[in-house]
């Protein structure tokens, strides 16, 4: 099997378990198996289909309670970031972005970890949920990683696991909807990439219905431990994969 379609294929497979088990997370895990050996457009065109494909199995097979109040800001907040996240696509620094990104999530989730009683957050109301949402927006846009963010912020703010299960889910499927008909309409999906979408999609099914499986079972403070330890993880992935370019520049 050639090499870039057995990393292709396994990014997907644990991507869409992770994401499958916690409702994000798609485009952070298969970033950090995809990052080293497919051009940038590619991976981010891919990781916006499998985070979608992963969203669209997760509401067909596996409903929760959604709040329409709840959503609504993070909703409205994340459209209007999704063309801005797009618009800055072609010009970024994803390199640099990768390592700012998982610098903060390497340092933050764990300091939550360690602190366990941290009082809810409370304060902004729907005005800083709207805000989140524009930035998994722009994230969105910027390569599918639309519910990273928000659900660092549901977690802060306190929600039980099916209430921020129910928001990301929603959240990530309408703009993941949004982020690919743009992808399309400006050209970054094109027919070249249709056979490592078809490779993403059966690869990562199955892997999504366990970890929703699994997360059936799971109580609240392990909810909590899985979601800030996978976005740990997730940002020593991203530190990985973008150091050594960053260090090849300094060199």
């Amino acid at each position: 099997m050639d090499a870039v379609i057995l990393v292709v294929a396994i990014g997907a497979i644990v991507a869409g378990f992770v994401q499958g088990l916690s409702g994000f997370a798609f485009g952070l895990t298969a970033m950090s198996f995809w990052a080293w050996s497919l051009e940038p457009k590619l991976a981010a065109a891919m990781a916006v289909f499998g985070a979608l494909t992963g969203q669209i199995t997760a509401a067909v097979t596996m409903r929760r309670g959604l709040k329409l109040g709840k959503l609504l800001p993070f909703l409205v907040g994340g459209l209007v970031g999704i063309p801005i996240g797009v618009a800055i696509l072609p010009a970024l620094d994803l390199q640099l972005f990768k390592a700012l990104l998982g610098t903060f999530l390497v340092l933050w989730c764990p300091t939550m970890l360690a602190a366990r009683n941290l009082p809810a957050i409370t304060a902004g109301g729907r005005v800083a949920d709207g805000i989140v949402g524009g930035v998994g927006g722009i994230m969105g846009g910027i390569g599918g990683f639309t519910g990273t963010i928000p659900t660092l912020w549901c977690t802060l703010r306190g929600f039980d696991k099916d209430e921020q299960r129910a928001i990301i889910q929603n959240f990530n499927l309408a703009l993941l909807l949004v982020t690919m008909a743009i992808y399309v309409e400006k050209g970054i999906v094109t027919r070249e990439m249709l056979p490592m979408f078809a490779i993403v999609g059966p690869a990562m099914l199955i892997p999504t219905l366990l970890g929703a499986r699994l997360y059936v079972g799971i109580s609240e403070a392990t909810f909590r431990k899985i979601v800030l330890s996978l976005l740990a993880a997730s940002g020593v992935a991203l530190l990985a994969s973008s150091a050594p370019h960053l260090l090849q520049r300094l060199a």
